[in-house]
């Protein structure tokens, strides 16, 4: 059956004309003259049969169907150009791959060692978009994340990558303060890990669910460092603090208290950039001294 739909020149010149109720602004817009935004809605109008703007004088009024019928078409536009862009994206895949990741493990792991990358690869463009959650991946234009392990993932296809041990640090002057006495700092999806901690640790700590939260490991490292607090953060993001004795880790580590990192990808085919970005990024985990096995 052939399909009676309206040209997308007509469309997209009663989305500018109903946004701006003006002809003259519509035109402006789209770069055409104000009577060819006239001549494109009175062909919509005599082919949908349908008075879809109001002359009244010099000025123009969008009708109560033109309202209803120019915001309905203004989300099918807003369709096509988002599943275009999409398309777009998957035709390039060979050479730029758009991946989701956690800020602080951007800065702190995946930048610092992405010249190695480009150095091998090239041709391809990996573009980093910031995802501090799960998300629902399925309605992302991502090619891939790495993230936290999470049961969000449990439809996609999840390549773990490494763990790391949580590790209590604070700011030198506070590092001799007794347990009890020392302010706790959290991160906001993260419960109440210092109850846990200090049970793993044999370390007294009364008021273990006070104190200030964080969304990032970031802001907790910061906060730390400034003096405000003890936080727990994974080992690596802070092993040049340590080093350089802005921090100080003066409790014990647990090894039962970890971060979990892993590549969340579509099931099925990937594109070859994505194979060889996640052949790539394995090879970079292996290097951390306590990297999960490969599943």
């Amino acid at each position: 059956m052939t399909r009676r739909l309206p040209s997308t020149t007509a469309l997209l010149a009663l989305e500018a004309a109903a946004r701006h109720q003006s002809f003259a602004r519509a035109a402006q817009e789209l770069s055409v003259t104000e009577g060819a935004i006239s001549r494109q809605i009175a062909k919509l109008e005599s082919q949908l049969n349908v008075r879809l703007f109001l002359r009244i004088g010099n000025r123009v009024e969008l009708s109560e169907l033109g309202a209803r019928y120019a915001a309905d078409m203004r989300d099918a536009l807003d369709l096509i150009e988002r599943k275009t862009r999409q398309l777009l994206t998957s035709a390039r895949s060979d050479a730029t791959l758009e991946i989701g990741v956690i800020p602080t493990l951007a800065s702190r792991w995946l930048i610092p060692r992405m010249a190695r990358f480009q150095q091998r690869h090239p041709h391809i463009q990996v573009n980093l978009r910031e995802r501090t959650e799960p998300f629902a991946f399925t309605d992302s234009a991502l090619h891939a994340a790495i993230n936290f392990e999470h049961p969000a993932w449990a439809a996609m296809q999840v390549q773990p990558l490494f763990e790391e041990p949580l590790l209590a640090v604070c700011h030198p002057d506070l590092a001799a303060r007794p347990p009890a006495e020392q302010p706790l700092l959290h991160k906001h999806d993260h419960g109440n890990l210092w109850n846990e901690y200090a049970r793993h640790a044999g370390i007294d700590l009364p008021d273990a669910g006070s104190g200030p939260r964080f969304d990032r490991f970031s802001l907790l490292i910061d906060a730390a460092k400034a003096g405000i607090g003890m936080a727990l953060v994974p080992r690596f993001y802070v092993e040049d603090e340590l080093q350089q004795g802005r921090l100080h880790a003066p409790w014990p580590e647990v090894s039962a208290l970890t971060e979990r990192y892993v590549l969340v990808t579509r099931p099925g085919e990937q594109p070859p950039a994505l194979e060889l970005f996640k052949h790539w990024l394995l090879e970079e985990s292996s290097s951390q001294a306590r990297c999960v096995s490969k599943e």
